[in-house]
């Protein structure tokens, strides 16, 4: 008999995660344990729970994948966590790699696709999207442009949306086009985790 894989699943789409949940119960491989629409609970559920492997999404509020991820370096009692996220951005499969996570899947993928990477993962397998693996350990705040560096900078000094399309002589729309591309590229989801990449980087530097 082929050992079932225990899992703790969390996405903030209620009918998202129903719909995972239904998709792992049915099949006799695994057995979930717990499901929830808040990473901070997820983050509580491996000191409650002992599994295998944890799937959650990536811009979830408050703390993100990324974030729980860090926190998950921490935690000897850290499971095996597959990133699953409707989010396109080119940058996640990488970073979610950099912080450790096993895994990876698209929302736009079949949701079979999903359960093919679960099971590959509790194989002991890592799965990825093919990215340039030279590229895989660059710095993000590297791939920015210059205009992006500026918008950063310009977010670490405290400036608004407002402040700082007139300080660059630009839109508001434009100021709000060129973050959304900043923070996919830096695979954020608000501007304080913005700043914090950044300040991060400019320390490290």
């Amino acid at each position: 008999m082929s050992q079932i894989t225990s899992l703790v699943l969390c996405d903030n789409s209620p009918l998202v995660l129903s719909g995972i949940v239904q998709l792992f119960e049915t099949d006799p491989r695994f057995v979930v344990k717990a499901s929830m629409t808040e990473s901070a609970r997820f983050l509580e559920a491996i000191d409650r729970h002992n599994f295998d492997i944890g799937v959650m999404g990536w811009n979830m509020p408050y703390c993100s994948g990324q974030e729980a991820l860090r926190r998950l370096k921490e935690n000897h009692r850290a499971p095996r966590i597959v990133i699953y996220t409707g989010d396109g951005s080119v940058s996640i499969p990488r970073q979610a790699m950099i912080e450790g996570a096993a895994g990876f899947c698209s929302k736009k993928e079949p949701p079979e696709r999903l359960v093919e990477t679960v099971s590959m993962v509790s194989r002991g397998s890592m799965v990825f999207p093919f990215m340039d693996v030279g590229a895989a350990t660059a710095d993000p705040l590297e791939t920015l442009s210059p205009r992006e560096t500026e918008l950063l900078k310009a977010l670490a000094d405290g400036l608004t949306n407002s402040q700082i399309a007139k300080s660059l002589n630009i839109s508001l729309n434009t100021v709000k086009f060129h973050l959304k591309n900043l923070y996919q590229k830096l695979g954020v989801g608000s501007r304080s985790q913005a700043i914090s990449r950044y300040l991060r980087g400019t320390i490290s530097g």
